[in-house]
């Protein structure tokens, strides 16, 4: 705008306002360097401790049969009361029903179906320590028992619990033990632990034992039933996650 013509708009009483404004752009600059990916090693530690059993878990029952459902049922409510006395008596730990059974028998004769009377039981299942169950199975049998379905051995809670403790130790250490292995091996620093995994040390099911059947153990009690017990093992794991 030339300067004669600002003078004739300023007479005539025009003001006339002129601004600049400055725009700065500024472009990101590329970045001079990348964060290193985090480098880590797993390991895995392993525990294992082993505990002496001290119980014995037995599940034993009553069974009869009969032509009459109602004879047979009430033959093996009479039995199995005396039975469970008997196991009260001897203050067993974990007493429990299991199974009730009251079931028709067949005989199959030229090709027909007969009835030919009822088959009723009644299991029980309970623990007890290991030197005690010897007698109390034979005096459970000379009570009324019939059947011994199961038998095996474990350790205490206690003693459990303790052995769960130490054998999560123990997988600790060896996982700690083999990551330095590893990094002395290839002369790099070990850094820190990013992660833990424990799992769980838990036992594994109670030993079995193949028992004689009450029927066998009904020939003579001249002697106490002979009943030994074992080990129980505990196991556990712990993975670690170190970075280096």
């Amino acid at each position: 705008m030339s300067q004669n013509l600002a003078s004739k708009l300023t007479k005539l009483g025009f003001t006339l306002s002129v601004s600049l404004t400055f725009v700065s752009l500024v472009a990101p600059l590329p970045a001079l360097s990348q964060e290193k990916l985090l480098r880590t090693l797993n390991v895995t530690g392993r525990g294992v401790e082993s505990i002496d059993t001290t119980l014995t878990q037995v599940e034993l029952g009553v069974e009869s049969t009969g032509k009459s459902a109602s004879a047979v049922q009430q033959e093996v409510a009479r039995r199995s009361t005396a039975v469970v006395e008997l196991l009260k008596n001897r203050k067993v730990e974990k007493l429990e029903t299991t199974g009730i059974t009251l079931s028709p028998t067949y005989d199959y004769t030229g090709g027909r179906q007969v009835l030919t009377g009822y088959s009723a039981t009644n299991r029980v299942r309970f623990q007890v320590p290991i030197p005690q169950s010897g007698i109390l199975l034979d005096q459970a049998v000379q009570s009324g028992a019939s059947r011994i379905d199961g038998l095996s051995f474990k350790a205490s809670d206690t003693a459990i619990a303790t052995a769960q403790q130490q054998a999560l130790r123990e997988a600790t250490q060896d996982a700690l033990q083999q990551a330095r292995t590893v990094f002395s091996s290839l002369n790099i620093t070990q850094k820190e632990i990013i992660s833990i995994q424990i799992n769980q040390a838990t036992p594994p099911p109670s030993i079995p034992m193949v028992y004689a059947t009450a029927a066998r153990m009904k020939t003579g009690f001249d002697s106490t039933t002979p009943v030994i017990g074992g080990e129980q093992t505990v196991e556990a794991t712990v993975t670690l996650t170190i970075s280096y």
